[in-house]
């Protein structure tokens, strides 16, 4: 029960460039450029903390809503990273080079629709591109990033591949979690096999096929990226005040693969003679009724925030090294 502070670091030496996934609740197929709730609660909930390793960038974009993913779902086809989201993101990455970069090292983080419309723009922006020597790293979570079977390239990218340790720079952290309890079903929408090859996943805690435990930072009230839910107390007989919590040792993640995907295996490692309690929020569907196919896709970030935040500034400091050693 140990209260924990940060704040922005000032003189942060690389940037992060953050697109959210889908998360706006505004009527129709694509949102307007006002940030309501859906999307301050988004950024505070996988976003804000990065501010204490990096200058962070945020750029509203007229993504597809909620109703339209859902409309998209209910036709077949879940098509995100092109159109309006696609050119809105552009447009931010084009000005931020321009106006703001000034020769900066940069993460490209995003998550789901996010990290769906950050891919088409490393392929089209950045892979092969004189922006490519300023890229630290690209967090693409809650997505699928495909590879042949054996290989690290030549799927999704071309060049770009994975990052395998936190000193890594010019590589990709990409993973999608599901319960241990509750693996990828053949729907499975995230780090699915397709044509005949493999998908990435990276350990953020240990960068490596082993399991560790993983740094989370969870809402204290239940919240997802999407969702208000109602958690049993968190400390039998305590109250915890602040707006997140940490679980030490309560959640462990190795990468593994079955047939059907290679995703983040999340274990939940309850205590029944433990205070604290003894499971998390992060599933789509009804009480335990959870949607296999989704598996935790509210929660990704929030599960690994702590080791990609500490990887973001390990990466920033090597990134800077190579740098300076350059000029």
């Amino acid at each position: 029960m140990t209260r924990e502070d940060w704040k922005p670091r000032a003189d942060a030496p690389i940037d992060c460039f953050y697109v959210y996934p889908t998360i706006s609740t505004d009527p129709g197929t694509f949102s307007d450029m006002t940030p309501d709730p859906a999307e301050r609660n988004v950024v505070a909930q996988q976003f804000a903390r990065f501010a204490s390793v990096c200058r962070p960038f945020a750029p509203l974009y007229r993504q597809v809503t909620i109703a339209g993913l859902r409309q998209r779902l209910a036709g077949g086809g879940i098509d995100l990273g092109t159109g309006s989201p696609y050119d809105d993101v552009r447009d931010a990455w084009r000005d931020y080079l321009q106006r703001d970069n000034r020769g900066r090292g940069v993460v490209l983080i995003g998550h789901s629709q996010g990290s769906y419309v950050l891919i088409e723009l490393l392929r089209d922006e950045i892979e092969g591109k004189p922006a490519q020597k300023q890229l630290v790293s690209a967090i693409l979570t809650g997505t699928t990033i495909s590879v042949p079977k054996g290989a690290v390239t030549g799927g999704t990218f071309k060049t770009l591949g994975p990052c395998r340790s936190a000193h890594d720079t010019g590589c990709v952290i990409s993973f999608s979690t599901y319960r241990a309890t509750v693996p990828p079903p053949p729907n499975a929408l995230f780090g699915r096999h397709e044509n005949g090859q493999d998908a990435l996943c990276t350990n953020p805690a240990e960068f490596s096929d082993g399991a560790a435990d993983l740094h989370a930072y969870l809402s204290t009230a239940g919240r997802t990226i999407t969702s208000q839910a109602s958690p049993a107390a968190w400390v039998t007989g305590k109250t915890v005040d602040t707006p997140w919590v940490e679980v030490p040792g309560l959640v462990s993640a190795r990468c593994t693969s079955n047939e059907f995907a290679t995703y983040l295996e999340v274990t939940v490692k309850s205590d029944p003679t433990d205070p604290r309690v003894d499971d998390i929020t992060g599933d789509l569907g009804m009480p335990g009724k959870p949607l296999a196919n989704w598996g935790l896709h509210l929660v990704d970030v929030n599960l690994t925030m702590g080791d990609l935040i500490s990887a973001v500034d390990q990466q920033g400091r090597a990134w800077s090294l190579k740098s300076e050693k350059l000029k």
